[in-house]
């Protein structure tokens, strides 16, 4: 009688982390007084941001195929849609920072900025792009894809954690700290899923 109820309380334990995860995050940044004395553009670019990071909690998880309740099929569709979400988001957080000071983004954009940040904002910018670039050209690069957006994948996660670490601005620092590592142990989890443990579970 205990088989059915555990399942799905487990499923909606890990929803409702997940949930939490990522948007206390979000929320707790909507009341900062940083806020304030900022204008619109800003503002929306600033939470473009906030939701990119917010969404890398689930992007790994449902690439790997390990959210609960969700058919693979599902979870596909699911990650292309938030994939084409992230773009949306981190031009949006570049067009917004861009109207709220244009010379400070062009130097970031030009790796020419005096704030180490910028660096891994763009790297991870550019590592979104790429991505939904080559997602264009996947049959051609046929086998070597998953490897290929997997590597893209860390590349883009890791320098947006660094990134958002080194910014003080809206987010609140303790939730900020535990939605990054959170969102990177997630991803190494996912990958080390996809990349060595599915291919030892296929060989047994």
């Amino acid at each position: 009688g205990l088989s059915r109820p555990l399942p799905r309380a487990r499923s909606s334990l890990t929803w409702a982390a997940l949930g939490l995860g990522a948007g206390v995050p979000v929320l707790l940044a909507a009341f900062s007084p940083y806020l304030q004395y900022r204008g619109a553009a800003y503002i929306v670019g600033g939470f473009a941001g906030i939701l990119c990071l917010s969404l890398f909690l689930i992007q790994p998880l449902l690439g790997a195929g390990r959210l609960p309740g969700l058919t693979p099929r599902v979870a596909r569709l699911w990650h292309r849609r938030i994939g084409t979400l992230l773009v949306i988001a981190a031009l949006t957080h570049v067009g917004g920072l861009y109207i709220t000071s244009p010379p400070d983004t062009l130097d970031a954009l030009l790796l020419v900025s005096p704030t180490p940040f910028s660096v891994y904002g763009v790297t991870a910018l550019w590592g979104i792009v790429l991505t939904a670039l080559l997602v264009l050209l996947r049959r051609r690069i046929g086998t070597a894809w998953p490897l290929v957006h997997n590597a893209l994948a860390l590349a883009v996660v890791v320098a947006t954690v660094v990134h958002a670490l080194q910014i003080e601005g809206a987010m609140e620092a303790t939730t900020k700290w535990a939605l990054c590592l959170a969102v990177l142990a997630v991803t190494v989890a996912a990958l080390a899923d996809r990349r060595i443990l599915a291919p030892l579970r296929r060989r047994r």
